[in-house]
């Protein structure tokens, strides 16, 4: 039977005492480096736990802005922008080298994740920070952004699409403002990954349907019911012609 090979990731190393629950049930990782939270300790820890289940190992750059879980839409300059994503990526490409583990990519996290989707000098400012670490991991993009656009050809990109959110009839996530915003239901995310992964669209919060482009697939670290899902999804996978890639 043909199947379809997908990547599940996840962000972690936030602090929420699951990633040792959700790290054996994903494909990669999103590690907080520092903006929204993130140590030493805690980038190391969740590094050593990637290596251990063999997840593959990203940075979670973020708005510097702890107070707000980096959740918030903060005003920079460009440049102030650029400065502080490129040291969060020094900083966790560093411990990540302290700890012998190959960076393969890199997601942007919470508010600074969906502005870069639309707004061209936040994307300018991402694909110079990371341009200017001369490292050159994959970059976690929604497809038909404006980043995707901006970092096309100079990064390699690989497409994300988010199996706990609703979408808008305009391919962006519904603001988590809105009490539907998030999808709890295990079944719910189940339908939601395989409509997104065989039949390459989603249903959006109206009811319309509307295409999907990608390969991986988040689910947040912070969803109450993340491990309950995964689980779940890992269920009915057995008996889908969907695998989970290693």
């Amino acid at each position: 039977m043909y199947s379809v090979e997908i990547d599940i990731n996840a962000d972690l190393g936030e602090g929420k005492g699951n990633d040792a629950d959700i790290m054996p049930l994903i494909s990669s990782c999103n590690i907080a480096c520092g903006g929204h939270f993130g140590t030493d300790e805690t980038m190391r820890t969740a590094i050593r736990l990637a290596k251990r289940h063999q997840v593959k190992i990203g940075a979670h750059p973020s708005f510097p802005d702890k107070d707000n879980f980096g959740r918030e839409i903060m005003t920079l300059t460009k440049k102030e922008l650029t400065e502080t994503i490129f040291n969060q990526l020094l900083h966790f490409f560093a411990v990540a080298e302290t700890e012998e583990a190959t960076v393969h990519h890199i997601k942007l996290h919470g508010a600074l994740y969906n502005y870069a989707v639309q707004d061209a000098p936040t994307a300018d400012a991402v694909v110079e920070a990371i341009t200017s670490t001369k490292i050159r991991p994959v970059l976690y993009v929604q497809y038909g952004s404006v980043l995707h656009r901006k970092a096309e050809n100079l990064l390699p990109l690989q497409f994300e699409a988010f199996l706990d959110r609703r979408y808008t009839d305009e391919g962006r996530l519904v603001s988590r403002s809105n009490d539907r915003a998030l999808i709890e239901d295990s079944g719910e995310v189940w339908k939601q990954l395989q409509e997104m992964s065989i039949d390459k669209q989603v249903t959006t919060i109206s009811g319309k349907k509307i295409p999907v482009e990608a390969s991986t697939y988040c689910i947040h670290g912070d969803q109450p019911n993340s491990v309950a899902i995964l689980k779940y999804l890992h269920q009915q996978m057995k008996n889908h012609p969907i695998q989970l890639s290693r």
